[in-house]
This record gives C-alpha cells, structure tokens and sequence, in this order.
C-alpha cells in the first residue's frame, strides 16, 4: 500500500484577499475548478517549484457563516523561507500581522484573512536575532 501527500485545504470567506494574501508569501495559483452546481471554487496555490504541495482554498460561492473562526481545530500550515526576516518585513509591510515574530531568526507565525495559522521557517541554521525582531512581543495568538 502506498501513500502520496495531495495537499491541505482549507475554507476562506473573502476568495481575493486569501489569494493575496498567499501571493505575499510568494505562491502562484496552480489550479482552478469552478463548480455551478455546487456553487463554489476550488483553487490551489503553490510555492515555485512545490507545485505537488499545494493549498487548495475552498470557497463557497453563498457564503460560510462559520468564517472566519480560529480555525484552531486545524493546526497551521508550515512553509520554509530562505531569509524569514525579509519574509516578515515583506508581510508587515503590506499590512499582515506577524502574531509570533522571528525573535530567533528561526520561526515566525502569521495569520491568513481566514485566521489560518501560517509557521514560517527560517532555511538552514537560525539567522543572528536581529532588530525589530529579537524585542517584538507577540501579538494575538498563533
């Protein structure tokens, strides 16, 4: 018997902010299935060169009165960056909440528009702690 990883799905209220949000983090779309009878689309995203570990956004066309939630119940997505602090800078500088910033140039998590928990991870060894970094409380939870 044998097991291949497809992807990880997760349910979004706003179809276009998910999408650029994801964009921020350096994703392309991959995929797009628009379902009539259904009324929602199906869309994965994916990091160059990842293209067989993608997120797939599930949006419902007529709304999700559940959205967004903590989404707690899920866990998060993980993601590795080659510099986690110009990830952060990136993110923050187009208006996304780093909720645990990189303190030690390692680990940073955000949140999606659909508070979906996002870890990055710094590639290779820690990066030397650095400000605004290394003094950044938390905010929110992760």
């Amino acid at each position: 018997m044998s097991l291949k990883y497809l992807h990880t799905m997760v349910r979004v209220k706003d179809l276009e902010a998910s999408i650029a949000f994801f964009e921020l983090l350096g994703m392309k779309e991959t995929k797009r299935h628009e379902n009539e009878g259904g009324r929602f689309t199906l869309l994965f995203m994916a990091a160059p060169g990842d293209e067989d570990c993608p997120v797939e956004l599930t949006y419902n066309w007529d709304g999700d009165d559940g959205l967004p939630s903590d989404s707690r119940h899920f866990g998060h997505l993980a993601y590795r960056t080659s510099d986690i602090y110009a990830l952060c800078q990136h993110l923050m500088d187009n208006g996304v909440t780093i909720n645990r910033p990189p303190r030690d140039g390692h680990m940073a998590f955000v949140r999606s528009p659909d508070n979906v928990s996002i870890e990055l991870l710094q590639e290779g060894e820690n990066l030397p702690a650095q400000e605004p970094w290394a003094s950044m409380e938390n905010t929110g939870h992760w």
